[in-house]
């Protein structure tokens, strides 16, 4: 999915000098691919199927191989609007699949598979800096789309979420309280969901013109290499996220990896050095995959229903919103976007803040030892806030 979804960026610039790809049309590929992500993040909310992931798979491996038999911006929309599609399904196929078979085990295993998005970007971005040194775009289109179908075979076999289990038996109807909880569970589903859409729109503002904005101020290599950069920090930034998770409240570091972020996106608006480049590349990557761990682990915590499809569909619906927001501020250069990106993203960690008021920390269970059947409190941590998704 990281290459499927992501290569695009590194080899755009190639289209534009070698294809004769207009910046316009650049944007309106882009633009496709976000739309598509919403089409199969929406289409994700019904029943995941081990057919429907082959499927994506193969769809997101053709739809790179196609990009160099053609000139025709309306079929490289096409292609580009399935790549989003199937990137999409494959996302929430993927994530539902981790919260279901592994919440038995350590927090950092859906972490580091997390983590294969940014391996993914990095891995495009070094395939595309070595092609690009003696062949053209085609060339780099049919290497990743090799690169991709090398890692379609490890994920053949994934198998999708697990139908849901019948809710354990009670002592009796509480029709007072289930209610009341599923209006707290409700209540907060919806700050969480602002905050992660929110994060759509900052996100891939800076996802799409990060690069650009530090070629403005910085030498070439600099520029060049910040999506491999980005990549590489994205790799372990999910695992930690996830341990870290293990030790405090998930929507306090949501809050915190939005605030990390918001930081990162602004520093090439603000300075025009190569430390602060590599900075901002670095806060940028650590922080954009980490963020989806917390929240969707966090809506997988809230056990409301279909949480990663929708939450998946609110982040897409701000990718598309992102660019169009910032459109007005393109012509006097990228800062403002950025910064007006940044406020954004500080918006959602304001949401998340929002969240942590009031969030179900302490879990109660059933205590095995006490024979009258009474409840004991579980304090929050790796057996039952792990357990929990």
């Amino acid at each position: 999915m990281g290459v499927g979804r992501f290569v695009f960026t590194p080899i755009v610039p190639l289209m534009h000098t070698q294809a004769r790809l207009s910046p316009g049309a650049g944007a309106h590929l882009a633009t496709a691919n976000y739309v598509g992500y919403l089409v199969g993040a929406l289409a994700g909310i019904l029943a995941p199927s081990l057919a429907l992931l082959r499927t994506s798979l193969v769809v997101l491996v053709g739809s790179l191989a196609a990009m160099p038999v053609t000139h025709s911006t309306a079929l490289w929309m096409t292609l580009r609007l399935l790549a989003g599609v199937a990137s999409a399904l494959v996302f929430v196929i993927a994530v539902s699949s981790l919260f279901s078979h592994l919440r038995e085990h350590p927090a950092h295993l859906p972490g580091w598979a997390f983590g294969g998005v940014g391996a993914g970007i990095a891995l495009s971005g070094l395939l595309v800096l070595a092609v690009r040194s003696f062949a053209d775009w085609r060339a780099a289109w049919w290497a990743a789309a090799l690169l991709a179908a090398l890692l379609t075979v490890q994920a053949w076999n994934l198998r999708p979420e697990a139908a849901p289990e019948p809710p354990a038996a009670t002592a009796g109807p509480d029709p007072v309280g289930d209610v009341a909880r599923t209006a707290r569970t409700g209540r907060r589903f919806t700050a969480l969901f602002a905050s992660y859409t929110l994060e759509g729109v900052g996100y891939i503002v800076a996802g799409t013109f990060l690069v650009a904005a530090i070629e403005q101020g910085s030498p070439g290599w600099i520029g060049s290499g910040a999506w491999v950069v980005v990549g590489l920090a994205a790799l372990p930034s999910s695992a930690l996220w996830a341990w870290l998770g293990r030790r405090w409240s998930r929507p306090g570091l949501l809050c915190a990896a939005l605030v990390i972020q918001a930081v990162g996106i602004a520093l090439p608006a603000l300075f025009d050095s190569v430390s602060a480049a590599l900075i901002s590349a670095v806060l940028f990557g650590a922080t954009f995959i980490g963020i989806s761990t917390l929240a969707l682990g966090t809506g997988a915590h809230l056990r409301f229903p279909r949480s990663v499809a929708l939450l998946t569909a609110g982040y897409s619906v701000g990718q598309i919103v992102g660019p169009l927001l910032v459109a007005p501020l393109l012509q006097h250069g990228y800062r403002q976007a950025l910064l007006l990106a940044s406020g954004v993203v500080l918006a959602a960690a304001v949401s998340a803040a929002v969240l942590r008021s009031g969030f179900p920390h302490r879990i109660v269970v059933a205590h095995p030892d006490l024979p009258d059947g009474r409840s004991g409190t579980a304090k929050r941590g790796a057996a039952t806030e792990g357990r929990a998704g």
